[in-house]
């Protein structure tokens, strides 16, 4: 038996349509019902599932809200980094400091991103049909390929310019504005990066929340600029290409960090700490004898979950559906970032119920 809810334009906020299957019985009757509570909000992505968040019975699509809200945070950071690399390039070119022209070109990388992934969260919003039977959740992680080859462009023009200044010294103009340029460049990034972060946690987005840490650590190798600008002005004219490669190194660690995040979503990883927490849930409902094969996966910035429940194979199949519903609801409540459960019962007894289709199974292991 298998119980699921597929969330459309109220799924979130009511919990009250879904669909059970017992071989070949659907059950559709399900009781309406409302309900209201809040948490305290708890830093992190793993705080945001158990515990930040309110929902009332209202009607509203809260994947569309999620994605709605995420789209205004791109477009209000894409302004903002805009505006701090435009300003920036112009004292780069004036001045000829390789360190400001590796900040500022790493500045107008970070606020290119925000266009992939304007475009998932535009895309992630069209519902799911007969061949995309998951949605375009994947969109989000598609941008996040294309924003992990936009920092790996940034760092080779980068650290080629530090290079090149390094090799071939020049003089630098206008130590002033230079200084002026990276605290503009770090104050701008640290604006956009706690708004990002905030809203990627409200929405429960990774991927918008990795490009807000992302640009938290670009205001840092803002700050980077003035040492070099500083170093320059006390005469060491080598400070600032130098620094520009360690701006480099900075932008390459953020590569690596950011290539990690997505090597996980695209392979289906999560917190081993979430399957944990879904088990308890699920074992804390009553009648329920154990818990198997939960399977967790991000698509976009919503969970899908899926699981096997035990239950006493003498139970009729309404009080079966029962306690797979009662699984499904409590999970719903315990973690909003889930947007389908679906349930499978397992009738426990002498009789084993799998025994029709366990050489399928092996054949599969051992294909492998």
């Amino acid at each position: 038996m298998r119980s699921d809810e597929t969330h459309g334009s109220q799924a979130h906020a009511d919990h009250d349509r879904g669909r059970a299957e017992l071989h070949d019985h659907d059950h559709d009757d399900h009781d309406e019902h409302e309900h209201e509570h809040e948490h305290e909000h708890h830093g992190g992505m793993f705080g945001w599932l158990f515990h930040g968040h309110k929902h009332e019975g209202a009607q509203i699509d809260s994947a569309l809200e999620a994605s709605e809200e995420g789209i205004r945070a791109l477009k209000i950071s894409l302004i903002g980094l805009l505006a701090t690399a435009i300003f920036q390039s112009v004292i780069a070119w004036i001045s000829g400091s390789a360190a400001l022209l590796a900040d500022t070109v790493h500045n107008f990388s970070d606020a290119l991103t925000a266009l992939p992934l304007w475009l998932a969260f535009v895309v992630g919003r069209r519902p799911a049909n007969r061949r995309y039977t998951y949605g375009y959740g994947r969109a989000e992680d598609l941008a996040g390929l294309v924003i992990i080859l936009m920092i790996a462009l940034s760092a080779g023009v980068a650290g080629y310019e530090s290079v090149r200044k390094l090799l071939q010294p020049e003089s630098i103009s206008s130590l002033g504005w230079v200084i002026v340029a990276g605290i503009v460049g770090a104050v701008g990034n640290e604006v956009v990066a706690a708004y990002r972060i905030r809203t990627g946690r409200r929405i429960g987005s990774a991927a918008l929340i990795a490009d807000g840490q992302h640009a938290r650590v670009d205001g840092l190798t803002s700050l980077a600029v003035l040492i070099g600008a500083l170093g320059v002005w006390l005469g060491f004219p080598l400070a600032d290409p130098l620094i520009g490669l360690l701006i480099t190194v900075a932008i390459l660690f953020i590569l690596k960090d950011t290539a990690q995040t997505m090597w996980y979503r695209l392979m289906d990883a999560v917190d081993p700490e979430l399957t944990e927490r879904l088990e308890q849930v699920a074992r804390s409902v009553e009648r329920v004898r154990g818990v198997q094969d939960v399977r967790v996966r991000w698509l976009g910035h919503r969970l899908r979950c899926e699981l096997h429940i035990g239950v006493d194979a003498t139970l009729p199949t309404a009080e079966s559906h029962a306690i797979a519903e009662e699984v499904r609801h409590k999970l719903l409540h315990e973690l909003p970032g889930l947007e389908v459960v679906t349930v499978h019962v397992d009738p426990e007894g002498d009789r084993d119920y799998h025994a029709m289709v366990a050489h399928h199974a092996e054949g599969a292991a051992h294909a492998h």
